[in-house]
């Protein structure tokens, strides 16, 4: 009886193991992007980007990473993580990114103090950068 308890917990180990293995260990998959130190979100990328996401990834990079981090992850004390259910399009629409850019944004959602208007970026800049958000998202499972 001993032996019979001892293999079977050993067997539900190395399944549990087996299991969380192929999940990557978290249950995302093996495309998650690194959570750097103070990011608030793991984000799973997407297997591929189309030319106006790419476009967006790299204004993302150069004008809204240094706040809401690589990959929209957030940073923590800084900015809110944009591959989040809140900002699903449905709740805050296309626009309402480009608005933000435009004017900034009161503090709502977040204790992260208000945005402020993002200097330099342009309308087509924000359209491109709603876009590779919006692939993140979807990689992320927000529709």
């Amino acid at each position: 009886m001993k032996w019979g308890i001892i293999i079977g917990a050993v067997l539900a180990v190395v399944a549990g193991l087996f299991y969380f293995g192929q999940q990557g260990g978290t249950g995302q998959s093996a495309e998650t992007a690194a959570l750097p130190e103070g990011a608030l979100a793991e984000v799973s990328l997407p297997a591929s980007l189309t030319q106006e996401e790419q476009m967006g990834e790299r204004a993302f990079a150069a004008v809204c990473a240094d706040c809401h981090g690589t990959n929209a992850q957030g940073q923590d004390g800084v900015a809110p993580p944009l591959v989040h259910k809140i900002y699903e399009p449905s709740h805050h629409g296309d626009m309402a990114f480009l608005l933000a850019a435009k004017n900034g944004v009161r503090a709502h959602h977040w204790k992260f103090g208000n945005m402020p208007p993002v200097a330099g970026v342009t309308q087509s800049d924000v359209t491109n950068i709603v876009a590779y958000v919006r692939a993140l998202q979807r990689a992320n499972g927000i529709e």
